[in-house]
């Protein structure tokens, strides 16, 4: 039989948690002021007053006051949830007065303890929060009363079909283990200030019997109305049949350097210095979907919506027209308020709820600026691209290269290895003008154009020309004019 579960409140964490937390067990949730315990305790048990179960929240750190104006910001009303403040008084915290929430036989009762059962024997909850257990760890006076006084908590509760959620802010000195090792599960809420930017909020799931779960960091916010997990992101979850359809852009030369264009379910990376025409090609692919009534989303870093499309409608390209009508959405991203894991939440929805077939991230710089390290970035970038192609959705990644012309342009992040196909933009100078060059110089999967041509903007939108057969050294920004075409079997 199926243990029965209860959710939570937040329907990020019920889909880490696979459904919720098992019922009528004793759970702790742990984090430093400021993590969102409180808020996600009313959320669970708000979701119980949803159920219609009897829910009951005991403070004994602050007033019932307090914690109304905490429901009032974030608009919630708290009809239908008891609260029993519990404010131990100033002689209680004395360690000398060995208070304890429960004698070992169980029979003699602390003044404290006896306020909160009275209120359980009354209304009987199903759900209950403890706010929090710095107070019972002062009132305990030494970890040994403490551990017991978890352990009979513990017990009270077994039998009364009660799923209890005991709250813990890490204000000890040293982080103890006691009640983790009794508890049925550990939730841990963390939360960083970058040098710049939102503070950033992860959450993992440290402990859960006899259940599975998502393990790792799941990027989280809090917001009016509460918290909002964003799970991490597992492509091997997310398995469907897809085709190898290829999605031309329109432009016929970009085309036939592609092969035919872009196939279903892989990804595309184009890369090239400032200027050369990358978004441009991308949103070219975005334009010619939605021209097939397909959707697409368009996720952008480095430049606002209006000024894409200003640029857009100055090539011919009439993506604004597109985004009007709902076919295409454009997103643009600040990467100092928004987390990595809420970027990746975006993306699935705009996949999942939006049904985009195409999706385009401009640039990978600023998805670079937005993560801790480079090496997490290339391992959620993995994920995601696996994901994408995993739905048979087309992804276009646009990386801007460090310096305008030459041979050693470096890109932020090299993401070539994980892309199926690779698109590379030049500036080149030609006859006292700066020409640009474009090339595919990878396609996983199929054949494609190895040809270098010449590539420009104009009034009329892309425009690939022919081949540059007659140069070399194209790519170092400085080509030479050969007299002849070149030997192909000379060394």
């Amino acid at each position: 039989m199926q243990p029965v579960r209860v959710r939570t409140g937040v329907a990020g964490l019920d889909n880490i948690l696979h459904g919720g937390l098992l019922a009528n067990r004793l759970y702790l949730v742990e984090g430093m002021p400021g993590s969102g315990k409180t808020t996600f305790a009313f959320q669970f048990l708000l979701e119980g007053v949803r159920q219609g179960e009897p829910v009951l929240y005991v403070t004994l750190s602050e007033t019932e006051e307090e914690i109304r104006e905490l429901a009032a910001s974030h608009g919630w009303s708290l009809e239908g949830l008891t609260i029993r403040e519990v404010i131990p008084s100033e002689g209680a915290l004395d360690p000398e007065a060995q208070y304890t929430v429960f004698h070992p036989s169980e029979v003699e009762l602390s003044e404290t303890t006896k306020k909160v059962l009275v209120d359980v024997e009354r209304v009987k909850p199903q759900r209950i929060v403890f706010d929090s257990l710095s107070e019972l760890r002062l009132l305990a006076g030494n970890p040994l009363r403490y551990r017991r006084q978890i352990l009979a908590l513990k017990q009270f509760f077994a039998g009364r079909r009660c799923t209890v959620l005991l709250l813990d802010d890490l204000t000890a000195a040293e982080h103890d283990l006691q009640v983790q090792s009794i508890a049925h599960g550990a939730l841990l809420l963390e939360h960083t200030m970058p040098a710049f930017g939102n503070a950033r909020r992860r959450l993992s799931v440290t402990k859960l019997r006899g259940s599975s779960f998502r393990g790792g960091y799941h990027d989280y916010t809090i917001a009016r109305g509460g918290i909002e997990v964003y799970p991490r992101i597992v492509a091997a979850e997310h398995r469907t049949e897809t085709t190898r359809e290829r999605l031309q852009s329109g432009v016929e030369g970009l085309d036939r350097l592609l092969g035919g264009g872009i196939e279903r379910g892989t990804s595309t990376l184009i890369q090239g210095a400032a200027g050369t025409g990358k978004s441009t090609i991308a949103a070219m692919f975005c334009a010619r979907a939605a021209e097939r009534g397909e959707h697409a989303a368009l996720f952008i870093f480095d430049e606002s919506a209006n000024t894409l499309f200003s640029r857009l409608d100055g090539l011919g390209i009439p993506l604004r027209k597109h985004v009007e009508s709902g076919v295409v959405k454009v997103q643009p991203v600040d990467p100092a308020e928004l987390s990595p894991g809420e970027f990746v939440h975006a993306i699935r929805a705009a996949v999942q709820g939006h049904g985009a077939r195409i999706v385009v991230i401009d640039s990978l710089n600023g998805y670079l600026n937005s993560m801790p390290d480079e090496k997490f970035l290339i391992i959620q970038l993995h994920e995601l691209l696996t994901y994408l192609g995993q739905r048979g959705v087309a992804s276009v990644l646009v990386a801007a290269q460090h310096g305008l012309m030459g041979a050693q342009m470096t890109a932020p992040v090299d993401a070539s290895y994980l892309a199926d196909a690779v698109v590379l933009l030049r500036y080149f100078e030609l006859e006292g003008e700066v020409r640009q060059a474009i090339s595919v110089l990878k396609k996983r999967g199929g054949a494609h154009e190895r040809s270098i041509r010449d590539f420009s903007l104009t009034e009329k939108g892309l425009c690939v020309g022919p081949p540059l057969r007659h140069f070399r050294g194209i790519l170092t920004g400085v080509p030479v004019a050969l007299t002849a075409p070149p030997d192909p079997g000379s060394s």
